[in-house]
């Protein structure tokens, strides 16, 4: 995200999570993190954000991650997932610098799989 008060917002979800997984807390925490993006006119962000908190609130858990690696042929594959919270943090970890080309493919990613469990 853009601006700093965006950014803060993330840390303190990130700082939340530490403390464990609360899915009404987060979820909550996502919309508002979500009106940030509109400010921000970042409809990827708006978007991840939305579905991100549909899908905790539906599932009381963020079962999944982006996260990979690569075997020894150069070969990408994902990383088992971990915990809710390991798994959001990451998202986060992205939308703080979603400005990086890298991130962005990521977050694409989490989109696509957050609508396809989802609808």
């Amino acid at each position: 995200m853009l601006r700093e008060e965006a950014n803060a917002k993330i840390d303190k979800v990130i700082k939340s999570l530490e403390k464990g997984f609360d899915a009404e807390k987060i979820s909550k925490s996502l919309m508002d993190l979500r009106e940030e993006a509109l400010k921000d006119e970042d409809p990827l962000l708006a978007k991840v954000l939305r579905l991100a908190s549909e899908y905790i609130t539906e599932n009381d858990c963020f079962d999944h991650t982006v996260e990979k690696e690569e075997d020894d042929e150069g070969e990408e594959f994902l990383i088992e997932p971990g915990t809710d919270a390991e798994n959001l943090t990451y998202l986060m970890h992205l939308l703080r610098k979603s400005e990086n080309k890298f991130n962005r493919e990521e977050i694409k990613e989490m989109r696509t799989f957050l609508k396809l469990k989802l609808y």
